[in-house]
């Protein structure tokens, strides 16, 4: 009687300790797994994607307050902004906030704003080209006059709605160093979800 008693207790001790074993080893690939998956999310977030909220009604009548987007952060790793691309940057005057427009006129460029129109002069177009702007409405058009010259590393960048949009006309011209990334996918509302394209200017 005794002698089973002693073969039980140590087969429950075995046990025991195989229990515990498999919980350390559960909980090591669980904390492993957990670790991991923080690891990718926040690289994907610092340096390929990450979601952004629109506040304001600076963008509309392409992007309005609530939008929910997703922001590509990679594809200026490999190539420039475009003219007619949609970036999110750090506002120039409080890096804290982040700011959405549209890339207007590129480095090296020289931007003049007179009489509802935008012209832009470069090397390919030294007398200047004016914007054909079809995705603005006429009654949220540039007003007032504008002259600037940018330098090789200096972007121009506008609101859709000017009327209403604080930009280069206001604070300035955006330094590349400041730009986060391009509004690549509208994912809120579902209704308005959308992937975005540059825009094609007719020159």
């Amino acid at each position: 009687m005794s002698e089973n008693n002693i073969i039980e207790n140590s087969d429950s001790k075995n046990n025991n300790r195989s229990f515990t074993s498999e919980l350390k080893d559960f909980s090591f690939e669980t904390i492993k797994v957990v670790i991991i998956s923080l690891i990718v999310i926040v690289g994907i977030r610092s340096f390929v994607m990450q979601p952004f909220f629109v506040s304001g009604k600076s963008m509309e009548p392409n992007f309005h307050d609530g939008d929910y987007l997703i922001i590509d952060e990679l594809s200026y790793r490999f190539e420039d902004p475009k003219r007619g691309d949609v970036i999110i940057f750090h506002y120039p005057n409080n890096p804290k906030e982040f700011y959405i427009k549209r890339i207007i006129a590129l480095p090296g460029e020289k931007v003049e704003i007179m009489n509802n129109r935008i012209t832009i002069f470069n090397a390919e177009n030294p007398s200047g080209f004016k914007l054909d702007e079809t995705y603005i409405s006429s009654e949220m058009q540039t007003t007032g006059s504008y002259v600037k010259e940018l330098k090789n590393d200096e972007y121009y960048v506008l609101g859709d709605n000017r009327t209403a949009s604080a930009d280069s006309r206001v604070w300035g011209v955006l330094g590349e160093h400041f730009i986060v990334g391009r509004a690549w996918i509208r994912a809120w509302p579902f209704g308005d979800f959308s992937v975005f394209e540059g825009v094609e200017y007719r020159i």
